[in-house]
Parts: structure tokens; C-alpha cells; sequence
């Protein structure tokens, strides 16, 4: 081989190595907005604000909306699913336990099954944008999302190995879409809330974190992740700040005026929402719980069940 045709196919190689290292990687962060999404969430912002705002009904219809004009997204699904989740909370929890899990009076109620199939169906829709390298980052987000909204449940009811399970897959998911892109500040909801429990967890319970192989948390983390959801997150901004207040709210935080700042935020900013002026007032108080919210008039109650007194 001549030296002048070393040089050319050396140079040619070069080249060739140049224009791959500029084209972006599928999984890379960088990728542009998709359109079809972005106004997906437009609209998803104002049914979280009619969900926060305790109109949980409003806030179905427009997520329904979502499901009809972009029935591949799993967004609409997805927080469809949320409004079931707060359903199932206003109508079977204590609302004043400074926690948000192991408070259900019911550990079934006629919307598990339809929450069930809506994350099923928002796990699929995120699954199949990954798939396609359709913004990965987000596709991670909203299947980490979904698996959150077990948990929860899970938690919400005590069953704690489920909800360790799915919250192990939560906290994976989420890890891997900030990863791409630390700009997608609902991810630190999920993340916030498994760092405080797993960092403020009794030493009892360390032998299930050990049998599931549960990361370790950090309550520090935790909390300073739930801040920023509050502070930066496109649609979960407002439960961040939920969660965050019942957090501060627990005896073991010594933060009452902290909680209670918060709680009057939520209060202003959604202040059709009955269950928020009570949980300022009475911050550590967990003997009476307010009223479920409008939104839940064609959800059966805990009183309507069990013809009893307020939640317990």
C-alpha cells in the first residue's frame, strides 16, 4: 500500500469518526422537546391544579382528554391514575397522621382495580417510548412515576413488601432519567420520598430493607430532593410540597412552623381544597380529620362503609 492511499483512507476514517461523534447519541438528554408532549403536559398542568385544588372530577376529564388526543402517551394515564390514588386517600386515611402510609382504614376499595389497569397501561406507554429512543429521560420518568403510585398505594395500606418492591423500582428508574437529564425535577418527588423513609426508618425494619436488597436513604437528602420537586417540578410541584409538610410535620422533625408555612402555601395557592387549612392548624395531630374534599362526592367514603365516625 502506497503512502498517499494510507493518508486518504486515514483521513476518510477521521471524518467518518467526526460526523458519528456529532450526531446524538439516542439516549442523549439533548434531544429537542417532543411537541406532542410538551403540550401534553400544558394540559396536564391544568388538571394537577384542579386536582390539588380538590376537584378531583375536573381534573379526570382533562387527563381523559390527554388519553383521547395522544392515546400513546402515558401521561394522561398516568395521572388519571394520581386522581384514583388521592381518591382512595381523602376517603380511606387518617388525613392528619403526619404519615402518608400505613393510615388506610381499607385495604380494598372499588378503584384498585381501574388504578391498577391505568398503571399498567402508563408502564406500557413509557416502556414503548424507550423503545422507540422517544426522550428516553422522560420515558424513564413516567414509568418511574408509575411505579411511585404503587408504592404508594402499598403504603398507604402498610403492606410493606410490595411497597418496597415497587419503590425499589421507582428509585432505579428515576436514578437512570436524571442521569440523562437532572432537569426533570418531578423525578426528586419519587426520589424525596424514598430517601426520607429509607433514612428515617426504624432499626426493626432494616431486616426487610436488607431481605429486599433496598438501597440505603439519606433523610437529609430527602428532604432537600422534596424541596426542590416543590420548588421546580412541572406537575408534581404542588404534591411535593404535600409531602414534604406531612414530613415536617412529624414530632421526630421538630418543624411545626416549617409544616405549617407549607400547608398555608398549598392553601393559598389551591384554596378550594378542605383538606389543607385543617393540616396547618393542627400540625402532630392526628384525633379528627377534615372533611373529604367536593371532589370525592362520588367516591364511597370511609363513614359511608362503615357507617363509623371520622377516619382513623
Amino acid at each position: 500500500m502506497n503512502l498517499v492511499l494510507l493518508r486518504r483512507r486515514t483521513v476518510v476514517l477521521l471524518m467518518s469518526l467526526m460526523v458519528s461523534a456529532s450526531r446524538p447519541s439516542p439516549l442523549s438528554a439533548s434531544a429537542p422537546d417532543d411537541p406532542a408532549d410538551a403540550e401534553d403536559r400544558q394540559i396536564a398542568r391544568r388538571g394537577v391544579d384542579l386536582m390539588m385544588d380538590g376537584d378531583l372530577d375536573g381534573a379526570h376529564e382533562v387527563f381523559h382528554q390527554i388519553q383521547i388526543r395522544d392515546p400513546h402517551s402515558p401521561v394522561g394515564y398516568l395521572l388519571e391514575a394520581e386522581t384514583l390514588w388521592w381518591r382512595i386517600y381523602y376517603s380511606t386515611a387518617n388525613l392528619l397522621d403526619p404519615d402518608v402510609f400505613d393510615v388506610a382504614s381499607l385495604n380494598v376499595t372499588p378503584q384498585d382495580s381501574h388504578f391498577n389497569d391505568l398503571l399498567g397501561v402508563a408502564i406500557e406507554r413509557s416502556e414503548a417510548g424507550m423503545r422507540a429512543h422517544d426522550d428516553p429521560a422522560r420515558s424513564l420518568l413516567y414509568e418511574g412515576m408509575a411505579y411511585a403510585l404503587r408504592a404508594r398505594l402499598e403504603g398507604l395500606r402498610g403492606k410493606d413488601l410490595p411497597t418496597c418492591r415497587a419503590g425499589k423500582k421507582m428509585r432505579a428508574l428515576l436514578m437512570r432519567s436524571i442521569a440523562m437529564d437532572p432537569t426533570l425535577a418531578d423525578a426528586y418527588l419519587g426520589l424525596g420520598v424514598y430517601n426520607y423513609l429509607m433514612g428515617t426508618l426504624p432499626f426493626a425494619d432494616k431486616i426487610l430493607q436488607l431481605v429486599v436488597a433496598l438501597p440505603a436513604g439519606n433523610r437529609e437528602s430527602g428532604l432537600e430532593q422534596l424541596r426542590r420537586a416543590a420548588k421546580e417540578g412541572e406537575l408534581m410541584g404542588g404534591e411535593a410540597k404535600f409531602f414534604l409538610a406531612k414530613d415536617l410535620s412529624r414530632a421526630s422533625e421538630n418543624a411545626p412552623a416549617k409544616s405549617l408555612a407549607l400547608f398555608e402555601e398549598l392553601s393559598r395557592a389551591y384554596p378550594n381544597n378542605p383538606l389543607w387549612p385543617p393540616s396547618a392548624t393542627t400540625p402532630n395531630a392526628a384525633s379528627t380529620a377534615p372533611r373529604a374534599p367536593p371532589c370525592s362526592r362520588n367516591t364511597p367514603t370511609k363513614n359511608s362503609e362503615n357507617n363509623g365516625g371520622g377516619a382513623a
